[in-house]
């Protein structure tokens, strides 16, 4: 298999962004982890895949994986990176982009500067809406 991928950094994250708008290409989470490698494969953080919106309001979808082949739901130094990519490959010439993720919407905007800022949402503070898998109970402290 064939894979045309941009290898970026942001701010001490490094990324692998697939374009799955002019390829088709599918990868299960093994092949996720194996890219991931960072003596076997390419290496980075978290693969970043930019497809087709499924709704009108937006201008792409933007996944996230982890190096272990789960799906996250937000990364924004991820979507700074997501905004070059699709402006440097010409996917787009507008200086912001709305994007669909799996927890929503983000937005991402490029500056006079060159610099990428990124709004993305309210953050979620009450414990129980933060997504936390845990091997057990969190452990409380009375001082």
């Amino acid at each position: 298999m064939l894979l045309r991928f941009t290898k970026m950094h942001g701010l001490g994250n490094d990324f692998v962004v697939l374009d799955l708008i002019s390829q088709n290409v599918s990868l299960r989470r093994e092949q996720i982890r194996a890219l991931a490698d960072r003596r076997e494969g390419v290496g980075f953080d978290q693969l970043l895949t930019i497809e087709p919106p499924t709704h009108p309001d937006f201008d792409f979808f933007y996944r996230i994986y982890n190096a272990d082949g789960t799906e996250a739901e937000q990364c924004g130094n991820g979507a700074r990176c997501v905004l070059r990519f699709v402006r440097d490959r010409g996917l787009t010439t507008r200086t912001s982009a709305r994007f669909q993720t799996k927890n929503g919407c983000m937005t991402a905007c490029l500056q006079r500067d060159g610099k990428v800022t990124v709004d993305m949402g309210p953050p979620r503070l009450a414990p129980e809406q933060v997504p936390l898998l845990a091997d057990s109970p969190a452990i409380t402290y009375t001082l």
